[in-house]
């Protein structure tokens, strides 16, 4: 039987590199196990572009997929194996273990494991290399016989978790994810050079022809030398600005600005703003446009599932920080509109739904939902109880109010409550959707201040809190994320024909480039696959996904509501 004769739309194709550069593919059962015998992809392009329910299985979605873009052919579903391999490594306790297509053929084979080779490091535009597998490494070295044999084994461990057909969801989610990372760093997000231009120097002062810092940022330099009576002083060395505060009579453990911002003296608010702006210059000024925007579009690397509880990362170009002073930059092209969106209070939403307390679900409704929560004085006090609830500042002025927030909605708060006693016990917890998190200790202090690995000691009652915190957060901000992927992917099924595509994406915030004319549809598409998003993910709970979406011509006219 040909490929043409078989449905593809019930095919899984898998795909290896081959020894001329191109890639050979070759159709799966269910199973894994192969139907067919390979041929090469360039044989059937045209039948795998008019096959949009094929399943598409590779190493790696950031090294296959872009040559694949190249043939014009779209991928609709694909099974990272990479990404995969990471889910079920964490599922069977083994969080950080190496994940690449080399280690998960060990694995299978009973070979010893080898280390996962270096992190691709992202290249400005225009300076990568355009081979099929990227650049050689243990994932361009894989086989046919490898890609399927780790695959059919993957789908076996993923028969063997805790609950299977939620894993399954979480692997479709994110390897949509890495999917639609690839696409969003090829169309780029569109950048105004002129916009940009005039913001840096409206902030910085005028650019110095021979280079170097900005007029403002010598003004500020001049100025704090004065103050600390430091004549020289970089303040960009904290090792230097450090010694010159201590000279003044100022002694702090570091120079970050929280810090700083509990002393008292002359230099510190100068010192402030010089961190702001040079934070703007270094990280999102003119060298950085002159690295990273081309042709109008700004072209970042993504790293979906980048972060311990699955949100994204970015490798090069500082994509998930843009100052909001910058924004303006983020502008449309004529004749096209940007949609601009974010999820309402995704996490304590998150929280209802997991929990299916009642009066939490109704509190979540398509209305504030702090307003919604019963039995508190006001608005402020009842954020207090449920932030504190799920990031752990359970103790000093928050008690009363946590205490309100237990016994009203006992079933919520049994969730995080759970998860931050399993955490304190050494236990590991499991998102929503079966992501698990790392074993005490072993997560990169990168991470962020809501963990922090020096604090992962269980011998002391210190760590067992930290822990507890992190493991208690964990479980809500892990499943955030997964209904975020969730809505990714269905946003990107429901606009596949239609002249918008995803450009922009953060935690819960997501920008689309479309057409003017289908501008205000897709803001609607944002707000069905929101609610279709919690339906797939919790079923019938009555909680609402707010999706609020604003119709702009530049990312900056995107104001809170």
């Amino acid at each position: 039987m040909s490929y043409g004769e078989r449905r593809m739309s019930s095919v899984i194709v898998a795909v290896a590199p081959d020894q001329s550069g191109g890639a050979v593919v070759q159709p799966l059962g269910p199973d894994g196990a192969p139907t067919a015998e390979p041929r090469r992809v360039t044989e059937l392009a045209a039948e795998l572009r008019a096959q949009p329910e094929a399943r598409w299985v590779w190493p790696s979605s950031e090294t296959s997929y872009p040559a694949i873009l190249d043939a014009a052919v779209r991928v609709p579903r694909c099974h990272d194996l990479e990404m995969t391999e990471a889910l079920l490594v964490g599922a069977e306790g083994e969080w950080g273990a190496p994940r690449s297509m080399a280690a998960a053929w060990a694995r299978l084979t009973g070979g010893p494991v080898p280390p996962d080779p270096p992190v691709r490091q992202a290249a400005p535009p225009g300076e990568a290399q355009g081979t099929l597998f990227g650049e050689p490494s243990a994932v361009a070295e894989a086989t046919i016989e490898q890609v399927t044999g780790v695959y059919a084994a993957q789908v076996k461990r993923m028969a063997a978790t805790a609950d299977p057909a939620r894993f399954r969801m979480l692997v479709a989610a994110e390897s949509a994810s890495a999917l639609i990372a690839v696409e969003m760093a090829r169309a780029g997000l569109p950048w105004h050079a002129p916009t940009h231009d005039q913001l840096l120097t409206d902030l910085l002062g005028a650019r110095r022809p021979a280079g170097g810092p900005p007029q403002k940022l010598v003004e500020l330099t001049e100025q704090i030398c004065e103050s600390l009576a430091s004549p020289g002083l970089r303040p960009d060395s904290p090792a230097e600005l450090r010694r010159a505060l201590r000279k003044a009579g100022i002694d702090v453990p570091n120079t970050r600005a929280w810090v700083l911002k509990q002393v008292e003296h002359p230099a510190i608010e100068p010192i402030l703003h010089y961190k702001e702006l040079y934070r703007i210059w270094t990280a999102h000024g003119w060298s950085w446009r002159q690295q990273w925007v081309r042709e109008g579009r700004f072209h970042p690397a993504y790293v979906p599932g980048g972060v311990v509880s699955g949100r994204w990362a970015t490798r090069g170009g500082g994509a998930l920080q843009i100052p909001a002073v910058l924004r303006g930059a983020v502008r449309a092209d004529p004749g096209r509109r940007l949609v601009v969106a974010d999820a309402g209070q995704l996490e304590p939403r998150i929280l209802a739904a997991v929990s299916r307390d009642p009066g939490l679900c109704k509190a979540a409704g398509p209305g504030d939902i702090y307003t919604g929560l019963e039995g508190f004085a006001d608005r402020a006090t009842a954020k207090i109880a449920l932030l504190g609830a799920m990031y752990g500042q359970t103790g000093g002025q928050a008690a009363p109010a946590l205490a309100v927030l237990k016994g009203r909605y006992p079933r919520a708060w049994a969730v995080v409550e759970d998860a931050a006693r399993t955490g304190e016990s050494g236990g590991l917890v499991r998102s929503w959707l079966g992501r698990t998190c790392p074993r005490p200790g072993a997560a990169p202090e990168s991470e962020g201040d809501w963990f922090n690995s020096r604090d992962g000691d269980l011998r002391t009652s210190a760590g067992q809190r930290a822990r507890g915190r992190f493991t208690r957060n964990f479980v809500i901000q892990a499943t955030a994320a997964e209904w975020a992927a969730t809505l990714l992917a269905l946003v990107r099924s429901r606009l596949w024909d239609v002249d918008a595509e995803l450009v922009f994406f953060q935690h819960d915030e997501v920008i689309l480039d479309c057409s003017t004319a289908c501008a205000d549809d897709v803001a609607v598409v944002l707000q069905e696959c929101a609610d279709e998003a919690g339906r797939l993910l919790f079923g019938s709970t009555g909680v609402h996904f707010v999706m609020d979406a604003k119709v702009v011509g530049a990312y900056s006219d995107a104001k809170p509501s």
